[in-house]
C-alpha cells in the first residue's frame, strides 16, 4: 500500500517529517485532500489548519496563516507560517 512522504516546514524549523494516509488543507481554490497516488499540484495555503493522518493511526493538527503546499510521486510539502497556539 502506498503512502505519502510529509514535511511541514516554517520559517524557524520542521514542524513535521515523516508517513501519513491523508493530508487535507485549505488553498485559495478551496478545501483539498490528499491520498497517495494523487496527482501533481502546487497551491497557495490560506489561514486554516493543515490535518495530517499518520500511518500509525494519529492525526496531527497544524494552524497555518498561509503558504504553500506541492505534491509530487507521494511527496507532500507544506512551506507555511505557523500560527502562535
Amino acid at each position: 500500500m502506498a503512502v505519502l512522504t510529509v514535511e511541514v516546514v516554517s520559517p524557524e524549523k520542521r514542524v513535521f517529517s515523516g508517513e501519513a494516509t491523508m493530508v487535507s488543507a485549505r488553498t485559495l481554490e478551496g478545501d483539498i485532500g490528499i491520498l497517495p497516488e494523487h496527482i501533481s499540484l502546487l497551491g497557495v495555503l490560506v489561514p486554516g489548519v493543515v490535518t495530517v493522518k499518520g500511518t500509525d493511526g494519529t492525526t496531527s493538527n497544524f494552524d497555518m496563516a498561509g503558504g504553500f503546499i506541492s505534491v509530487n510521486n507521494n511527496r507532500v510539502s507544506i512551506l507555511g507560517e505557523q500560527t502562535q497556539a
